[in-house]
């Protein structure tokens, strides 16, 4: 494990993140805050790519960050510009050492979770093994369930007769966060993608990204947070205590009889 590839890779993420920070500061603007962290993850996989050679395993994982970033990123980039605010930075926005904190923990955040990625793009080559092969096909079934979540949610959102109403469609029948399933095993896969490409302490220290993200979005600012919100809108209501006991919480299962 090259300690000082790691620790450039997170002064690189860093760096980047508090450009960003200062623009979008400056101008109190959410767009860029909403896209950017999807931006660090792309500019760190290929910051690492061509730090070395374009060997074929090493394209195709920096490819699988390269279009998860995308997709994200222009999801967001989309969503904000028909919103106009997001309404997390509310409280944030005009302040310095608030939305700066943010932000670097932004910085912080991605390159925990790429660190398998960055692990093995320090290798001359990613071997694609079976297991690879296994890691690649759970990455791109979790993007497809992201992506459709996401895009269910947002078409519902939008639509007036549903103002005020909490989705129970599509993917969202089957669980009240689909979208954070996706992400999950995004990362879950990714990690099988390189695991034969990695040492055994390099093994160990790569599970900090499908660790860090499950326990970001299970046990903090993801899933606790929205059904919070969610019972406060709608706790009192028949129908969604009815929704709630039927569809799984996380993971897509069949609705409960």
């Amino acid at each position: 494990m090259n300690a000082n590839y790691l620790l450039n890779a997170l002064f690189f993420s860093l760096v980047i993140n508090i450009v960003l920070f200062l623009v979008a500061y400056k101008f109190k603007t959410d767009k860029l805050t909403d896209a950017a962290y999807a931006l660090s993850f792309l500019a760190l996989a290929m910051f690492c790519l061509y730090s070395g050679d374009l060997t074929s395993g090493r394209i195709i994982i920096a490819a699988m960050v390269s279009l998860w970033a995308f997709r994200l990123g222009g999801f967001l980039l989309y969503r904000i510009s028909v919103t106009g605010r997001d309404q997390r930075f509310d409280v944030w926005r005009h302040s310095f050492w608030l939305l700066g904190r943010f932000w670097v923990l932004q910085a912080i955040t991605a390159w925990v979770v790429l660190l398998p990625v960055l692990l093995a793009l320090n290798k001359p080559e990613v071997n694609i093994t079976m297991l690879a092969v296994a890691g690649i096909i759970v990455w791109v079934a979790a993007l497809a369930i992201e992506t459709v979540a996401d895009a269910q949610k947002f078409r519902f959102t939008q639509n007036p007769n549903n103002k005020g109403k909490w989705i129970a469609e599509g993917l969202w029948s089957w669980s009240r966060h689909p979208n954070y399933f996706g992400e999950i095993l995004v990362w879950v896969g990714t990690y099988i993608a390189v695991f034969s490409s990695l040492t055994a302490p390099e093994r160990l220290a790569g599970l900090a990204s499908p660790m860090f993200i499950a326990g970001v979005l299970l046990f903090a600012t993801g899933i606790p947070i929205l059904e919070k919100s969610a019972d406060k809108k709608w706790g009192k209501d028949k129908a969604y205590q009815e929704y709630k006991k039927r569809t799984s919480e996380l993971v897509l299962l069949p609705p409960k009889r």
